[in-house]
């Protein structure tokens, strides 16, 4: 039987020993027994199986393409086919003959897979420069059709947070997740304490396209920044008055009740009879105030 080497298997209990005289113990035959069945289960599971082997021997006779088709998948991507080796990474598929098929150009065709997966890839046409691309950061997150060699963070890609947003172009919440399309946002942690929420990033640019949409155009947005400015500043002085008025009655409520803190008591003088009313009345000597009542 062909030993196969493995690194789980012990060789040298496998492998008898080099002196001819010597005898093994039990313990040592039972080793060796159990080392031959680890190995024979090895091959049988096989474990270890390259994506090219059954290519490179072929003994039984066996189609290249029958014997790829069983030995791995194949996998497409942007027009090139790549075999998955089962370890994690791809091999490039070698073109195989098909006997006695020949293309045009009098070359042999490669073989076609029927296992063959085919990956669309939509191209996205660049609106800074005009070329194609797959893939950016721009059009990943924001759906903005921009490459990354294209990509200006510093000004016509700035991000802007929410509140910043909504403060300088006077949005509300529904601007940003109702209106359609709802605009899209990356999270990021606030810098300023890491406990607090995340901050919601936006492109620029499309904060200000929003904006436009919804005032109309850039004059009325200033217009309505002035009339909010003028609303702003007399709220501010109404404020102000009534401050100031309170703090005058509270000053004059202050002094009057110093003056005033004693309970005034009427001295009445005679009485005064009055016969057309049949009543009498008397005034307070301290102060103006008259009574006027009914005897019984």
């Amino acid at each position: 039987m062909e030993m196969s080497e493995d690194p789980g298997i012990d060789c040298e209990a496998v492998a008898p020993p080099a002196e001819k005289g010597s005898k093994l113990t039990n313990a040592q035959k039972a080793r060796i027994e159990r080392n031959l069945a680890k190995a024979q289960k090895l091959r049988e599971a096989k474990l270890v199986l390259h994506p090219f082997k059954d290519l490179a021997s072929n003994k039984d006779g066996t189609h290249p393409e029958a014997a790829l088709s069983q030995g791995s998948s194949v996998i497409k991507v942007q027009g090139t086919k790549y075999i998955d080796s089962g370890g994690g990474f791809l091999l490039e598929q070698p073109v195989l003959p098909t006997g006695p098929g020949l293309n045009k150009s009098g070359e042999e065709a490669p073989v076609i897979l029927d296992d063959a997966i085919a990956i669309p890839v939509q191209y996205e046409e660049c609106l800074e420069c005009g070329d194609q691309f797959a893939d950016s950061y721009l059009f990943n997150n924001f759906g903005h059709s921009v490459c990354d060699k294209c990509r200006d963070n510093d000004d016509r890609h700035a991000l802007i947070t929410r509140t910043e947003a909504k403060a300088e172009y006077l949005l509300k919440d529904c601007d940003f997740d109702k209106r359609e399309p709802k605009l899209r946002y990356i999270s990021r942690k606030n810098p300023h304490n890491v406990r607090w929420g995340e901050m919601k990033l936006y492109l620029h640019s499309q904060i200000h396209q929003r904006a436009l949409e919804v005032w109309g155009s850039e004059e009325e947005l200033v217009r309505q920044h002035e009339s909010r400015e003028d609303k702003r500043e007399v709220g501010k002085a109404r404020k102000y008055n009534k401050q100031m008025k309170q703090l005058r009655m509270e000053v004059r409520s202050s002094i009057y009740t110093k003056k005033t803190h004693a309970i005034h008591e009427h001295e009445f003088g005679p009485d005064t009879y009055n016969e057309e009313e049949d009543n009498y009345t008397h005034t307070c000597l301290t102060c103006p105030y008259t009574e006027t009542y009914e005897k019984m």
